[in-house]
C-alpha cells in the first residue's frame, strides 16, 4: 500500500463546531440555518461584546500545507476514465484517485484494476457496484 507524503493526523483543527446564526437558539425558524453575519446597527454580536458567541474570521483557517488534505493524508483527484488515472503515476504519494459519480460499472472496474497496477490509492474503490451487476456475477459462479 502506498504511503502519503503528509499525515492527515498532523492537521490542526482550530474549531470543530460549526458557527451558528445569532439567536438561532431562540427562534425555531432559525434553528437549522447556516451562518449569516449580523448586520444590525445596534447588534451586540456584530460589535463583539464579551460573553457572546464567536464569529468566523481568518484566524480559524487551515494551514496552507494541510488545505484540502483528506484524513488519510492524500489530496483528492477526481477520475472519470482510465486515462485520467495515468496522470497520477508520478504523484501517487500526494494524490488519491476518487472515481466520479457518473462512471459506469464496467469503467469503474477497469479504473480500480489500473490503479492497483500503478499503486494509486482509490478512495471509493470498494464502493458496491449496481445491484444487477452483483446478482449476475454471483449467479454465474
Amino acid at each position: 500500500m502506498v504511503q502519503p507524503l503528509l499525515k492527515g493526523s498532523d492537521k490542526v483543527q482550530k474549531r470543530s463546531k460549526t458557527f451558528k446564526k445569532y439567536q438561532s437558539d431562540r427562534f425555531k425558524r432559525l434553528q437549522n440555518t447556516s451562518w449569516r453575519r449580523p448586520k444590525g446597527i445596534d447588534s451586540r454580536e456584530r460589535r463583539k461584546f464579551k460573553g457572546l458567541p464567536p464569529m468566523p474570521n481568518v484566524g480559524y483557517g487551515t494551514a496552507k500545507k494541510y488545505k484540502h488534505v483528506l484524513p488519510s493524508g492524500f489530496l483528492k483527484f477526481v477520475v472519470h476514465n482510465v486515462k485520467d488515472l495515468d496522470m497520477l503515476l508520478m504523484h501517487n504519494r500526494k494524490y488519491a484517485a476518487e472515481i466520479a459519480h457518473g462512471v459506469s460499472t464496467l469503467n469503474r472496474k477497469a479504473i480500480v484494476e489500473r490503479a492497483r497496477q500503478l499503486n494509486v490509492k482509490v478512495t471509493n474503490g470498494a464502493a458496491p457496484l449496481r445491484r444487477g451487476e452483483d446478482e449476475k456475477t454471483s449467479s454465474s459462479l
